[in-house]
């Protein structure tokens, strides 16, 4: 048996996971990344640069938790312009709704694939939200603690936040699309 109180990984089922703890994210080390069709066509990527959250791994893989907490204010997007309309009421209303939030409720799967169900709170409107999870491995760094990766990806309708404001095109299209893809790089560190 794995002494999980100093070990930084443990095998579940033959696969080699975090070991239970409290897991802090790295923001240094860390992206959350949102993007949405333009006209149509083309995909315009932002990303947030300030972001807080933790995994809290349980014993049971299956009973683990991730909670996060983005500043909308530090949406950024290259364009100015674009990125005070994105804080704006029209969009995610950074005065009267300065965090967008996600709580975990269920974790299922296994190995290295995965998906946490969750709540996500994001201009003042709550909606259930799935997340694929990918766990990337553990690595010890170099001064002395230990590290965890995973990946997730999810996909939301904004209207159903909120986020209502377009432009009908004279083609009948859209100028911002209405699906948001959502994709998270995160690095995490064992709590000592």
């Amino acid at each position: 048996m794995t002494d999980t109180s100093t070990a930084t990984t443990r095998t579940v089922d033959g696969v080699e996971l975090p070991a239970p703890g409290h897991w802090a994210f790295d923001p240094s080390h860390s992206s959350v990344e949102a993007s949405v069709r333009h006209l149509g066509l083309s995909r315009v990527r932002g990303r947030f640069g300030s972001f807080t959250g933790a995994v809290d791994v349980a014993e049971r893989p299956e009973d683990s938790s991730v909670q996060v907490s983005i500043d909308a204010g530090s949406v950024d997007t290259r364009e100015p312009a674009r990125d005070e309309h994105l804080r704006s009421p029209d969009f995610l209303d950074v005065a009267a709704h300065p965090t967008i939030d996600f709580r975990s409720t269920e974790v299922t799967g296994g190995g290295g694939h995965w998906q946490v169900r969750g709540d996500l709170t994001l201009r003042g409107t709550t909606r259930p939200v799935t997340l694929d999870v990918a766990f990337e491995g553990v690595e010890n760094d170099p001064w002395g603690g230990s590290r965890a990766a995973f990946s997730a990806r999810t996909e939301l309708d904004r209207e159903e936040f909120g986020l209502t404001w377009n432009q009908v095109l004279e083609s009948g299209g859209l100028l911002v699309g209405k699906k948001v893809r959502i994709e998270l790089e995160i690095e995490v560190i064992r709590a000592a």
